[in-house]
């Protein structure tokens, strides 16, 4: 397939260039997926997996937060204590004496979000 550069516009050009980046980048990734691919089955006809062979760790998950006894699930701190980072404070219930001092000092809400 032969393109008349000569004959083409900037704006032409510029596009050509544009849709040439993006399936330039969508080969790589097709490529990356196809050795991936080649060097897992590779390992595995070794008897290891790819993880084991690269060193490479699999990703741990994210426990939820327990449940309480009640059924509730414990919330995530919202806010921090700018002076004492290990008090926090979920957004819920009634503020602690940390926070409304530092409203009462003129402190906003929004600056110590965590």
């Amino acid at each position: 397939m032969k393109i008349n550069l000569k004959g083409m516009t900037r704006k032409e050009l510029e596009k050509l260039k544009t849709d040439i980046d993006k399936q330039l980048e969508k080969v790589a990734e097709d490529e990356k997926k196809a050795a991936l691919i080649a060097a897992e089955k590779a390992a595995k006809a070794h008897g290891y997996s790819l993880a084991e062979l690269s060193g490479v760790k699999a990703p741990r998950k994210v426990a939820k937060p327990a449940a309480k006894k009640d059924g509730r699930s414990k919330v995530a701190p919202k806010y921090k204590n700018p002076e004492n980072e290990s008090e926090t404070w979920t957004g819920r219930g009634r503020k602690p004496k940390w926070v409304e001092s530092y409203l009462a000092a003129g402190g906003d809400l929004e600056n110590i979000l965590i």
